[in-house]
C-alpha cells in the first residue's frame, strides 16, 4: 500500500528523520474570540521534542502541566497555536481535517484514561470502530476484533457492554481498539489512573509487551512510578520539559521496530469506508440508540405519525368530497346542460319549448347533441301491481346525449319513434316493483297510464341524485308519449351536450338568446351543470388544499420536535463524537452518522403514519363516510417525512460533525 501524505512508510526504524518531531510548540486557550474579558492562558511555552519510532516515552508532570494538551497535539486530536509539529518529516499544519482522521485511525491508538467507549456498543463493536472508519470488510473486520480481545483474555466477554465489565477490563478493550488499524503509535493517558493495583499492573505489562513488539508507546502519567518503567522519561512542568532523561543519548531502538507482531499487523485502506458501509453501521447504531432511548423516541414519532396520518386522512377526505361532487354531475354527463322554461305567476304562464326549439339549439356553435324530453308522473302496473313513477318521451339521443344506455335489453331506435312504436325502457326501481317474482321483463307487457306497451330494455343504474331516484323511471319514444301518453309533443326540457367546456357559458347564452326570439316574452332557464361542476371542483379542490396545508403544518411542527431531539442527542452524545473522532472518523462520517439516525427516525414514524392514516380512511369508509384513498398521497406524505428527517436533522448533524474532538472529548 502506498502511504498517504504524512502518514509513515514501512520505514518506521529509519534514522535518517525523526518519527514525531515537535519545534517551539506553544498551545494557547482563550483570548481573541473567547467570552469578552477572558484574557488568553498559555499552557504549553515552546515545547520542542523528538521521538524515533519504537520508542517507549514517559511524559510525566503534575495535574495543570500541560501534559494531557501535549499529548492531545501528539495525536493530531488538537492543533498548537504556534510551533511546527513534524510527523515523519511531513508538517501537520498543512492537513486537513479528513486528513487528520486518517492520521489518527492509521498511526495512532489512544489509551485513555476514563476508557471512553461508546456506550451503546459491545466490547467487539467498540474494538471494530477505527478498522470500521478504514474501510475493513466487515467480516475481516470482525475477526481483527475477536482475535485482539483473545489475545488480550477478554474472549469472553465480546458482547458485553461497557457498563458490564470492571474498570481494568474496558481498558483492555480500549487497547484493542487501539490495537485494532495496527496501533503504530500507542498515546496512553493515564492508563493506570482509574484502576486498581493489579488491573494497572496488568496493564504495564501490556505496554511493555507493546513496546517490546516494536510499537512506540508515548506514556502521559503524573505518577512517577509508572513513569520510571518507560525508557525515556520526560517531565514537563508549567507547560515547559524540565527534564529528559534521554535527551543527550538516544537509546537504540528495537531490531524489530520494522517487524511489529504478526497478529497485529495490517493494511488498512486508506480510502474511508464505502459509502454503503457507512450507512448500514449509521442505521445499525441509530436503531440501536433510538431502542436504548424507546420512550423519548416515541413522543419524537409521535409529531411525525400524527403529521403523515393527518395528510393522507385530510387528503383522502378531501379527494372523497370530490369524488362524491362529480358523482352526482356525472349521473347525466359532465358536459350537459338543460334547458326549460320558468312560469313567472300562474296567471301569466310561459310559453312552454317546442320541437323546433331543440331543432334551433342543435344548430348552435359548440353544440353536439340536443334530447328534448317530456316528463310527468304516470302509473304503471303489471298485473295486480301498480307503480307510481316517473314517465317520460325521448328521441334516440337521449343515450348519447345523457350517457344513459340500456343494461339489459335494447334501447328503442329511429324506426320505433317513427312508427310511434308501444315499446318502453324502464328504470331498475320499476323494474324490482313490478318483476318482483324474478321473471326477465324483457318482451313482457305493462300498461303506462292504461296504455299497454312491451319493456325491450332495462336501464342502466344511475342511484339518487339530488335526493330523487333516477332509476324510478319508465321512458318510450318522444312520438309515443305525444300521442298515447300525454296528448301534447312540447318537451319539458332538453338536454344540450357542449363540446368544449371551456365555452359552456358562452352556448348558455346563445341558447338564451335563440330561444327568446323564437317567442317573445318567454323566460328560459338554462341550467348550466358544466359551470356549476367548475365551480363544485374548484371548491372541492381548494378545501382539500386546505386540509393538505394543515396536515402539512403538523408535519412541520413534527420536523422541529425531531430536529429539537437531535440537537439534545448531540449535546448527549459529545464524548461519543470525540471517540469516533480520535478513532479515525471524519466529519462527513459523523454527519452522515446523524443524518441517518434524523431519516431513520422520520422514516420509521412516517412508515406508522401511512399505517395509521389507511387505518382512519378504513374506519371511515366503513362508517359511510365519502373518503378517496390516494397512493400518490401516502407516498408524498411518506416522502414529506424522510424530507423532514434530513432538513431538520441536517443542523444537528452539522453541529456534531464541526465539533473539535479535543472539546468533544472533554464534553459529558
Amino acid at each position: 500500500m502506498t502511504a498517504a501524505p504524512g502518514v509513515p512508510g514501512d520505514r518506521p526504524g529509519d534514522a535518517s528523520r525523526f518519527l514525531i518531531e515537535l519545534q517551539d510548540i506553544h498551545k494557547s486557550h482563550g483570548g481573541k474570540g473567547a467570552r469578552e474579558g477572558a484574557a488568553a492562558t498559555t499552557v504549553l511555552h515552546g515545547i520542542s521534542l523528538q521521538i524515533q519510532a519504537g520508542e517507549f516515552v514517559a511524559i510525566v508532570g503534575a495535574s495543570g502541566s500541560g501534559k494531557s494538551t501535549l499529548m492531545h497535539i501528539l495525536g493530531c486530536l488538537d492543533r498548537p497555536s504556534a510551533g511546527r509539529y513534524l510527523f515523519d518529516g511531513k508538517d501537520v499544519a498543512s492537513f486537513d481535517t479528513d486528513e487528520l482522521a486518517w492520521l489518527r485511525r492509521e498511526a495512532f491508538g489512544f489509551v485513555f484514561q476514563g476508557y471512553h467507549l461508546v456506550p451503546s456498543e459491545s466490547a467487539r463493536e467498540n474494538t471494530e470502530i477505527p478498522a470500521l472508519y478504514a474501510g475493513v470488510p466487515e467480516a475481516e473486520r470482525r475477526a481483527r476484533a475477536k482475535a485482539l480481545l483473545e489475545r488480550l483474555d477478554m474472549g469472553g466477554r465480546l458482547d458485553h457492554r461497557p457498563h458490564q465489565l470492571s474498570g481494568g477490563q474496558q481498558q483492555r478493550v480500549a487497547i484493542a481498539r487501539a490495537l485494532m488499524n495496527g496501533g503504530r503509535i500507542i498515546l496512553a493517558d493515564e492508563p493506570t489512573g482509574a484502576l486498581d493495583t493489579r488491573s494497572g499492573a496488568e496493564v504495564m505489562a501490556l505496554l511493555h509487551e507493546l513496546a517490546d513488539a516494536g510499537r512506540t508507546v508515548i506514556l502521559i502519567t503524573h505518577d512517577r512510578s509508572v513513569a520510571a518503567q518507560a525508557r525515556r522519561v520526560i517531565e514537563i512542568r508549567d507547560g515547559r520539559i524540565v527534564a529528559d532523561a534521554d535527551r543527550t543519548e538516544r537509546q537504540a531502538v528495537p531490531a524489530n521496530v520494522a517487524a511489529a507482531v504478526p497478529v497485529f499487523a495490517h493494511a488498512a485502506s486508506p480510502g474511508g469506508a464505502s459509502l454503503l458501509t457507512d450507512i448500514r453501521e449509521a442505521m445499525r447504531a441509530a436503531w440501536r440508540v433510538m431502542w436504548s432511548n424507546r420512550f423519548r423516541t416515541g413522543l419524537t414519532l409521535l409529531g411525525i405519525v400524527i403529521g403523515v396520518a393527518s395528510v393522507i386522512v385530510m387528503l383522502a377526505v378531501g379527494g372523497g368530497s370530490q369524488q362524491k361532487v362529480m358523482a352526482q354531475f356525472e349521473t347525466f354527463g359532465t358536459r350537459t346542460m338543460f334547458v326549460s322554461t320558468q312560469t313567472a305567476s300562474p296567471r301569466n304562464p310561459s310559453a312552454p319549448l317546442t320541437l323546433d326549439d331543440a331543432l334551433v339549439i342543435r344548430d348552435l356553435p359548440n353544440v353536439e347533441g340536443v334530447a328534448p324530453y317530456i316528463e310527468d308522473r304516470v302509473v304503471v302496473r303489471r298485473g295486480n301491481i301498480d307503480h307510481l313513477t316517473e314517465g317520460g318521451g325521448a328521441t334516440i339521443d337521449f343515450s348519447r346525449v345523457l350517457g344513459w344506455g340500456v343494461s339489459q335489453g335494447v334501447m328503442f331506435d329511429a324506426e320505433d319513434e317513427q312508427r310511434v312504436a308501444k315499446v318502453a325502457v324502464i328504470g331498475e326501481t320499476v323494474r324490482k316493483r313490478l318483476f318482483a317474482d324474478g321473471q326477465n321483463p324483457i318482451g313482457q307487457d305493462i300498461l303506462v297510464d292504461k296504455v299497454p306497451f312491451q319493456v325491450v330494455g332495462v336501464l342502466v343504474s344511475k342511484g339518487a341524485s339530488n335526493g330523487e331516484d333516477q332509476d324510478d323511471r319508465v321512458v318510450v319514444p318522444l312520438s309515443s308519449a305525444a300521442t298515447r301518453v300525454y296528448g301534447h309533443p312540447n318537451p319539458t326540457w332538453i338536454a344540450v351536450q357542449v363540446r368544449d367546456i371551456d365555452k359552456a357559458r358562452e352556448t348558455e347564452a346563445a341558447i338564451e338568446v335563440q330561444l327568446e326570439r323564437q317567442q317573445a316574452g318567454r323566460s328560459v332557464l338554462v341550467w348550466n351543470r358544466v359551470e356549476a361542476l367548475r365551480a363544485q371542483t374548484e371548491t372541492a379542490r381548494a378545501m382539500t388544499m386546505m386540509l393538505g396545508l394543515i396536515a402539512i403544518v403538523s408535519l412541520v411542527v413534527g420536523g422541529i420536535g425531531v430536529m429539537n431531539v437531535m440537537l439534545m442527542t448531540v449535546r448527549e452524545r459529545t464524548r461519543e463524537i470525540g471517540i469516533r473522532m480520535a478513532t479515525g472518523a471524519r466529519q462527513r462520517d459523523i454527519l452522515r452518522q446523524f443524518m441517518t439516525e434524523a431519516v431513520l427516525v422520520t422514516a420509521v414514524g412516517g412508515t406508522v403514519g401511512v399505517v395509521s392514516g389507511l387505518g382512519i380512511v378504513l374506519v371511515l369508509l366503513l362508517v359511510g363516510v365519502p373518503v378517496q384513498f390516494s397512493v400518490p398521497a401516502s407516498v408524498g406524505a411518506f416522502g414529506c417525512a424522510v424530507l423532514t428527517g434530513v432538513i431538520f436533522g441536517f443542523i444537528p448533524a452539522r453541529n456534531a460533525a464541526q465539533l473539535d474532538p479535543v472539546v468533544a472529548l472533554a464534553g459529558e
